[in-house]
């Protein structure tokens, strides 16, 4: 029994320093934003599911760093990613629509959000050209313009109007659907490699747990949330944004058997492999 309990430790793979500082300094930045400038308010939820997309990215950033090289990185995903943070601050920055009400909807929300903005494209460079020759463009290979011009149509029929502007509200809407699209490239990349590099699997996570604390304000809020219906009695704009929640976790329930399933087995530190073929690794 000793010698079993030897060899499963062997298997497990340390969690490096930087993750477990990064994990750290998150976990205490996000305890801190709840008890100390939302007061306790129920609406900073919003506010930490951006910190937990920060937090994704930085994960990803730390993942090209330690291991100088792009492979298993998807650009795609990364062009959706920012195009989601762009299209959400158009709205943010300068109107109340879509932001919490309580401190933190004042500017930690923005900012952090442009954090992420900023650490994606950095990523995108270091992906593109730092790193070009570990870039694996051949396997990162979905399309993404279907997607983005479905979200933008999309948008255009079913947005709210908590801002009071059709453009604006559009945009934001446009953002919610590309976020849902930009993990798609990341998952065919991870799907057509067999495996997946711990931190990778960590960004995917968090983006995951981003969304789930989204989905619950929304669900949360979904009375209040307005919109110009197109047939009368139907309010359209708070099931289109939680339908876009549960899709999007929906294309994650998969991933999130086998990345659970990887860290009882392996740890944090450790390779995730998925079935390819039919061949079960894990």
């Amino acid at each position: 029994m000793t010698a079993s309990l030897l060899a499963s430790s062997a298997v497990r793979k340390s969690t490096p320093t930087h993750v477990i500082v990064t994990y750290t300094f998150f976990l205490l930045a996000i305890y801190g934003t709840y008890h100390s400038l939302a007061g306790r308010r129920f609406s900073s939820i919003m506010t930490m599911s951006v910190m937990f997309q920060c937090l994704a990215v930085v994960l990803l950033g730390l993942q090209s760093l330690s291991s100088k090289s792009a492979s298993g990185i998807s650009a795609r995903g990364l062009v959706l990613e920012a195009l989601s943070l762009c299209l959400r601050l158009s709205s943010t920055v300068w109107l109340d629509g879509y932001l919490p009400t309580d401190k933190t909807g004042d500017f930690l929300f923005q900012a952090v959000d442009v954090c992420s903005l900023l650490i994606v494209l950095w990523l995108l460079h270091r992906v593109l050209v730092v790193q070009s020759h570990t870039y694996q463009a051949s396997e990162d290979s979905l399309p993404i313009a279907p997607f983005v011009l479905g979200s933008l149509v999309l948008a255009m029929v079913f947005h709210g109007d908590m801002n009071g502007r059709p453009l604006f509200d559009t945009l934001w809407m446009a953002g919610l659907f590309v976020g849902v699209a930009q993990v798609l490239p990341q998952l065919w990349l991870i799907s057509r490699q067999g495996c997946v590099d711990a931190l990778t699997g960590h960004y995917v996570a968090a983006l995951a747990i981003s969304r789930l604390l989204s989905g619950t304000f929304m669900w949360y809020a979904r009375r209040h949330i307005t919109s110009k219906p197109w047939v009368d009695g139907v309010n359209h704009a708070p099931w289109a944004i939680l339908g876009a929640h549960a899709f999007h976790l929906l294309l994650l329930a998969d991933f999130g058997y086998y990345y659970g399933k990887a860290m009882v087995k392996h740890g944090f530190g450790g390779r995730l492999e998925l079935p390819v073929g039919g061949n079960i690794y894990v």
